[in-house]
């Protein structure tokens, strides 16, 4: 059966206090929109429409493979999803209606509502959830049969109807045909005249329809993101669970309350995660890895054996029983080998490191290819840039890099040889051979003054 998903993604948000739409910020570094409708996607839901309005331009860029529907006019969620009518029209199926700012609902649950739907045979599934203080929620009053006979808001609600627990999470699953329908009896008769999406359910009862209850396991999926508070209630969530996953995959993660995993990253076996490290943008770290503390991976690739602390690799790849950090810096571009080290004060860019090379220390490599069995002493410098553009340094292998040596680029360090500390390089240094670049000691006898 062919299923279709709405995801409204609309409102301004104006408890964010924010120039950026609400749909895009992020949480554990992805915007919540795209959270969701990845979630969606993955669920198996075969059309997925993303309804937008304030903002919809940069929340199209954020979500760029998605089918759009605009809403001009924010007049309520029951607007909001009347605005897929045409899209929908040649569409008999179920069809799930969510909110891009409902950024902790799990794939799975997407798939058991969906499933728990079908077998019901229900013109409308409720998403519910158990809450010890459901102050504020509507209350999911359940018949005999466990079927939805009412959802009574707080306002209207008796003393012991706000004593039930099971409330309504806003995200339903309906059959698309009957939904259409009903949308066309709801009016904006209520204090902010809007069309309310919830306003569907007791149309559908009245008829005879059954409205059905899907009771969530985990109540904290249904939380929704409306000021920055929630926000970072969301962040804390969702890096929690993430955390869980890899420590259930073998991974040991010293503090998870310190440690921020987004998703789509990935870590091997035996790996250990100290605190306060950021594991970004599908980075994948290897097995028997030792990652931190104070350590950022974006986008970053990590073979085995590795061990990396107090330092940030961006879009660069490291190779495995190398060694980085402390305070070192590995910029976009560079590729490192196995069994290097890179050590702390080192900063790499764009760069090539074979295999057994080391950069223990305080300095800098940009634009260069090194070759393998090469030191760089502390203090060396690949000088690259000649104030209008990047030029090239090349290492060959079991070359030698005195301390505080500037090689002046583009400049070729052949095969085996030596370049005495102090120098500064401007021209190809043969093979085997041992290059002095400074200028002769000379001392002054004598020099200084006699006092008084």
């Amino acid at each position: 059966m062919v299923t279709s998903a709405i995801v409204l993604a609309a409102g301004q948000g104006q408890r964010m206090k924010s120039e950026l739409p609400k749909p895009l910020h992020k949480v554990c570094g992805i915007p919540m929109v795209k959270l969701i409708v990845d979630n969606v996607c993955a669920a198996g839901f075969d059309r997925v429409y993303l309804v937008v309005g304030h903002g919809g331009d940069q929340v199209r860029q954020a979500v760029p493979h998605t089918e759009y529907v605009v809403q001009e006019e924010q007049l309520g969620t029951g607007h909001a999803v009347d605005q897929c009518r045409e899209v929908l029209a040649d569409f008999d199926g179920p069809v799930l209606v969510t909110y891009a700012d409902t950024p902790l609902f799990r794939v799975e649950t997407f798939k058991a509502v969906l499933e728990f739907h079908q077998k019901q045979g229900a013109a409308a599934t409720v998403i519910t959830a158990e809450f010890a203080d459901p102050t504020g929620y509507g209350r999911v009053i359940r018949d005999d049969r466990g079927y939805i006979r009412q959802i009574v808001e707080e306002k209207d609600a008796s003393d012991s109807e706000k004593q039930i627990k099971e409330i309504n999470t806003g995200t339903y699953c309906f059959d698309s045909r009957l939904l259409f329908q009903y949308l066309k009896e709801i009016t904006p008769d209520n204090a902010q005249a809007e069309y309310y999406l919830p306003d569907v359910i007791p149309l559908m009862i009245r008829d005879g329809h059954l409205a059905a209850a899907y009771l969530l396991q985990d109540a904290e999926e249904s939380i929704g993101v409306n000021d920055r508070v929630q926000l970072a209630q969301a962040e804390q969530i969702l890096r929690r669970r993430i955390c869980t996953e890899h420590m259930l995959n073998g991974v040991t993660i010293i503090n998870p309350d310190q440690t921020y995993i987004e998703p789509n990253c990935e870590i091997g076996r035996d790996s250990v995660i100290y605190p306060n490290t950021y594991i970004q943008k599908w980075a994948k770290i290897g097995k028997n890895c030792s990652v931190g503390p104070n350590v950022r991976l974006e986008a970053a690739v990590l073979g085995d054996h590795v061990t990396i602390e107090q330092a940030v690799v961006l879009e660069s790849s490291i190779g495995s029983e190398t060694t980085v950090g402390p305070f070192a810096y590995i910029r976009p571009g560079t590729r490192i080998g196995s069994r290097c080290r890179i050590g702390d004060f080192v900063e790499v860019k764009n760069s090539q490191v074979a295999d057994q090379s080391k950069i223990p220390h305080l300095a800098y490599v940009g634009d260069a290819v090194i070759g393998s069995g090469v030191n760089i002493g502390c203090g060396a410098i690949t000088v690259n840039y000649d104030g209008k553009q990047k030029h090239q340094t090349i290492i060959e292998d079991n070359c030698f890099i005195g301390s505080n040596s500037n090689l002046i680029a583009p400049v070729k360090i052949n095969q085996g040889a030596y370049v005495a500390a102090g120098s500064t390089i401007t021209k190809e240094v043969p093979a085997n051979s041992l290059a002095i670049g400074r200028a002769r000691q000379v001392n002054k006898e004598g020099w200084k003054k006699t006092e008084g």
